[in-house]
């Protein structure tokens, strides 16, 4: 009988990525990320186009933009196997950099002065931590909403604002004050 067990057991190892590995996460913050947020973005643009211009700008970038963004950002952190708390956040923090990378490479181009986006770089790593420390926890959904109440109140804050460059700055620090403190409380144990 005790030998059956073991053939039916599964060992995972406990895994620490390497530099490859956070190189391939920092990637699918590109290639995965970013055309899962468009795409979404498209399908749900027609749900907003009755809406008056400033109606669906609040929508679009107050509303949708936080949710998709979060989501599309932890998305490739989600089927990992024999991660630390740690590494995983790790990895996260290489998705949203990837991802930030991009969206700051995508404004830029369309004309947006590049210190403006800057922040974007540190903010989307940071947010992203945070939704990983809720798989990390356990506990996905209520840190998930804090990534998403963040990012809600940094493009509420850069659309209401008539400083919203210091609002901004405010909003990313605080995300990333959560997000080095919620890092901290991780320890080097996997998630099972």
């Amino acid at each position: 009988m005790e030998k059956d067990q073991k053939r039916e057991e599964v060992v995972i190892p406990l895994h620490r990525p390497d530099k490859k590995e956070m190189l391939f996460f920092f990637i699918c913050g590109i290639i995965i990320s970013v055309p899962i947020t468009l795409s979404i973005a498209q399908f749900l643009d027609p749900l907003i186009s009755g809406l008056d211009t400033v109606s669906a700008a609040l929508v679009s970038i107050v509303l949708l933009a936080p949710l998709i963004e979060e989501f599309s950002k932890i998305f490739p952190i989600f089927y990992r196997h024999g991660e630390t708390q740690r590494s995983i956040i790790q990895l996260a923090i290489m998705v949203g950099l990837g991802f930030g990378l991009a969206e700051f490479i995508s404004y830029v181009s369309i004309g947006v002065v590049w210190y403006v986006r800057l922040p974007g770089l540190l903010f989307h790593p940071a947010s992203t931590a945070i939704s990983a420390y809720g798989i990390a926890s356990k506990r996905p959904v209520p840190f998930f909403v804090l990534a998403v109440g963040f990012h809600f109140a940094n493009n509420f804050l850069v659309l209401a604002n008539p400083l919203p460059f210091s609002a901004s700055i405010f909003v990313i620090g605080l995300t990333a004050l959560t997000a080095w403190n919620l890092y901290r409380r991780t320890k080097e144990k996997i998630i099972l």
